[in-house]
């Protein structure tokens, strides 16, 4: 059974940092990627990062937010720097196989930026 598995998250003070985890149950995901929703709000996407290393993101985390993968162990992270309140949302873990295949989807975990 395929499974993404998130951590990391929690309660950060503004201009704080968190990094988040997720580990994936099989080896085989092509592409990764972050997304996040806030309550009321519709799920964006925040970063991805492909098998060769090549990762995108929103402009609203650009120069704040890092993603990366270690295939050695089936695991894609989130560094999230200078945190802003408007950060707080449920963030969540994807993965592909391959671009376009079926989207595989992590349990979402809570990350709260408030003072």
């Amino acid at each position: 059974q395929v499974q993404l598995v998130e951590s990391g998250g929690g309660l950060v003070q503004p201009g704080g940092s968190l990094r988040l985890s997720c580990a994936a149950s099989i080896s085989s995901f092509s592409i990764y990627s972050w997304y996040r929703q806030a309550p009321g709000k519709q799920r964006d996407l925040v970063a991805h990062i492909t098998s060769d290393g090549s990762t995108n993101y929103a402009d609203s985390v650009k120069a704040r937010f890092t993603i990366s993968r270690d295939n050695a162990k089936n695991t894609v992270y989130l560094q999230m720097n200078s945190l802003k309140p408007d950060d707080t949302a449920v963030y969540y873990c994807s993965a592909r196989l391959f671009r376009g295949g079926p989207q595989y989807w992590g349990q979402g975990i809570q990350v709260t930026v408030s003072s």
